[in-house]
């Protein structure tokens, strides 16, 4: 039996499933100015990708870099979650914001 592509799809369920919540947590606490951050990830797990000889593992990194890229646009929808209320807001960063406005 092989199993890869059992891996890659385990691995890939639980990279999404991690993204999710670091997300979240991205927008809560820096806001979608964090963005640049999931995109050097995302350069970095591309990079590692390349230069792995490993199909699994590479296949992995390459998923753990599209799930950064795809973040990005998750941020920014995070941010419009959070003004419909959908979200918490940082009560912090509102008051950073009221006072820079």
């Amino acid at each position: 039996m092989n199993f890869s592509g059992i891996a890659i799809g385990l691995a890939t369920f639980l990279i999404i499933g991690i993204c999710h919540p670091i997300v979240i947590k991205a927008e809560y606490h820096f806001g979608k100015g964090c963005w640049w951050a999931f995109l050097l990830a995302g350069l970095a797990f591309s990079a590692v990708s390349l230069a792995l000889t490993s199909v699994i593992w590479s296949t992995v990194a390459g998923v753990a870099a599209f799930s950064s890229f795809w973040s990005i646009l998750e941020l920014f929808e995070q941010e419009k979650r959070v003004e419909k209320g959908w979200f918490p807001e940082n009560p912090k960063r509102r008051k950073e914001q009221n006072i820079n406005n």
